[in-house]
């Protein structure tokens, strides 16, 4: 995570009859890092084509189509449901092949189903 704080500084400077306006904006930047106490996430040992069950619906869900189309969730996910991961986006994002089709779900919104044999 970072975080950034800017704020703009003018001054104007008078040079043989002639005014400058100049400005500069000094930058800030915070950077967190994770440290040793948080837990491992369970996440890591999600792959493509594992299988996963979702643990909480979402509120608007979002197809994987090549035009993506954002919609209410109206009881089209529910907890319970059973897919398999397509592929992996950024920022623990994934496409997930559910019955009713393929959705880009959050991370937090299922888990990794165990399948005992």
């Amino acid at each position: 995570m970072a975080l950034s704080f800017a704020s703009s500084t003018r001054f104007s400077k008078t040079q043989s009859g002639v005014c400058y306006s100049v400005s500069f904006t000094p930058r800030v930047i915070v950077r967190c890092c994770e440290t040793a106490k948080e837990p491992p996430r369970s996440k890591s040992k999600l792959q493509v084509g594992s299988p996963i069950i979702i643990v909480e619906a979402p509120k608007v869900i979002k197809t994987a189509a090549s035009m993506p189309c954002l919609r209410a969730n109206s009881g089209l996910v529910k907890p319970g449901d059973v897919g398999r991961i397509v592929s992996r986006k950024p920022k623990d994002l994934w496409a997930v092949r559910l019955s009713i089709g393929t959705y880009l779900l959050d991370g937090k919104y299922f888990k990794a189903l165990e399948l005992e044999e």
